[in-house]
């Protein structure tokens, strides 16, 4: 058997493990790439091994790059291509993690606005916490309206109406970490001597959650 052979074989497994670790039934994938319940269900089992046609939309409905579901051997290329995503209002998302579930990490670049814009606060599921790279981030949440410069960060629950867009006439790039149920940011830092003059309050504090 060949290495083609062997990686179609196992792709079975894979596809089962995916779809038990999101918690979707075979119903809902059926639905989410138009392959009937009982091909998924074959597919899975290996008794009917899956064409390009059908790894196309099974690889995209998991969230998975087709390398990845078929387990594709490793090029020693380290490099990680990624895919823009432009938005309406000329801000562009850059998804920095490939598999599903889970904290992900975005780079956000948001041009600058020679008219000032009228926040448009947001809700929605999951928690988010974000860190300025450069340029001024104007953050709208609540009833706070705040301006972080470089180096500052902010964590919040999305469930608060929230709004973000370039605070100064320059771009604004930040990253951010988002779990879509609620999952916070770990953070660990070796604590250091704080000069006897340095304020104690350096940390921004957000929503009343740090």
């Amino acid at each position: 058997m060949d290495d083609i052979d062997q990686a179609l074989d196992a792709v079975g497994p894979r596809l089962r493990a995916l779809r038990r670790r999101r918690g979707t039934t075979l119903a809902d994938l059926s639905g989410a790439t138009g392959i009937s319940v009982s091909t998924l269900s074959r597919l899975e089992s290996g008794t009917r091994r899956p064409t390009l046609e059908q790894l196309l939309p099974l690889a995209r409905a998991h969230g998975v790059t087709l390398d990845e579901l078929v387990d594709a051997p490793p090029t020693g290329d380290p490099r990680i291509h990624l895919r823009p995503v432009a938005c309406p209002g000329g801000m562009i998302v850059l998804p920095l993690t490939r598999r599903p579930g889970g904290v992900q990490a975005y780079k956000f670049v948001i041009p600058a606005s020679l008219h000032p814009i009228e926040p448009d606060p947001q809700t929605h599921e999951g928690y988010e916490w974000l860190y300025v790279l450069d340029g001024r981030l104007r953050l709208v949440l609540g009833e706070h309206d705040l301006e972080l410069s470089p180096g500052e960060a902010a964590e919040f629950d999305t469930h608060v109406p929230h709004w973000f867009g370039a605070a100064g006439t320059e771009p604004v790039e930040f990253l951010s970490l988002f779990g879509k149920q609620g999952e916070r940011a770990h953070l660990r830092a070796r604590p250091r001597t704080r000069h006897p003059l340095e304020r104690s309050d350096q940390r921004r504090t957000v929503g009343g959650r740090w």
